[in-house]
Parts: C-alpha cells; structure tokens; sequence
C-alpha cells in the first residue's frame, strides 16, 4: 500500500513538474504586446510619453490618403506610426512588417526593421512611406510588429489613392501586324 503512495505522489509530482515547465513556456514569450497607432495628423513637439499615446490614439487613421502633388505613378502615403511597448523591447531591434490582406491570405509586401537607441524606451515614433508601386491604392493592409521573430502588434489599415487610369484602346501598326498593303 505504501509503494502505491509513493508511486502516485512521484507520478503527481512529475506531471505538475512537466506542467509548471510547458505553462511557463508561452507565457513568458507571450507577455510582451505592443499597441500600434498610425496618424496623418502633425505630431506636436515636446508631449510626454502618455501624451504623445493619447494624441496618437486620438488622431489614429485607418485609412491613408496618398499625396497628390506628384504624378499618379509616383505618388506615395506619407504617416507617423507610434508604438508602445507593454514593456521595454530588451533587443537591438523590432521590425514591422506589411501585408496586403485585401484578396484574403497575407501577402508580404514589405518589410521595415528599427534599431532601439535605449532598451528602456517602450514607445517609438517612426515616420512612413509607402511608395507605389509596392504599395497599392484602395487596398486592405496589415502592419504586423515583431520582437526577435515574435508577433507582438498588429494593425488593419487602408490605403486609398487614384488608380492609374487606362485608355482600353490598342493601336497597331501594319508593319507590326505584318499586314500586306493592297
């Protein structure tokens, strides 16, 4: 009767070892999460920390609009991002990565790696610009935030823009046809 005690008190304290192990696993590599803003608004200068999150939040865009002073093919979307870590990053960089979302599965489109000055910094202001012809008008993206390959935040946003217009009309020549003058 004893050695069943035993047995069942060591097979109890092997299995809570192995659980106490797998739990603490995930959730340590999970607790790091970053809220992400993105604004077309005029950053004003000398906001604290708490400030600049509540501006951001505030003036959060979901839609970009490309600039129109350039011509249609060379027209990008111009945006400030601010990040805030739920901790410091505790790494030399993080990187944000871009997806067209619109057609249903991810495609990558671009990626933008940014190196930490301070590892105590937990927000960052980064300026964006996302060119044609990468970035595509009137489409769904996802801006997707990593931390030494871990996904920590992520954003839905669109671009909007002028799509580059096409007449529909082809004109041949008939030496390009090889047609014969009559």
């Amino acid at each position: 009767m004893r050695s069943k005690k035993l047995i069942w008190a060591a097979g109890a304290l092997a299995w809570l070892a192995a659980w106490s192990l797998v739990s603490a696993g995930p959730v340590e590599a999970g607790s790091m999460k970053a809220q992400v803003f993105i604004t077309q608004a005029k950053l004003p200068s000398g906001l604290s920390e708490k400030s600049l999150i509540g501006f951001a939040r505030t003036n959060h865009q979901k839609l970009l609009h490309e600039t129109t002073t350039d011509p249609v093919k060379e027209r990008k979307w111009l945006a400030t991002m601010v990040i805030s870590f739920s901790r410091p990053v505790d790494d030399m960089e993080f990187t944000v990565l871009f997806y067209d979302i619109h057609d249903g599965p991810r495609r990558f489109v671009d990626d933008m790696s940014t190196m930490v000055n301070k590892k105590t910094e937990k927000t960052f202001v980064q300026k964006l610009t996302l060119d044609r012809p990468k970035f595509k008008p009137n489409r769904n993206m996802e801006l997707v935030v990593t931390v030494k390959r871990e996904e920590v935040g992520r954003l839905k946003f669109g671009v909007l823009g002028q799509e580059i217009k096409r007449s529909g009309e082809v004109s041949f020549s008939d030496a390009e046809t090889g047609a014969k003058k009559k």
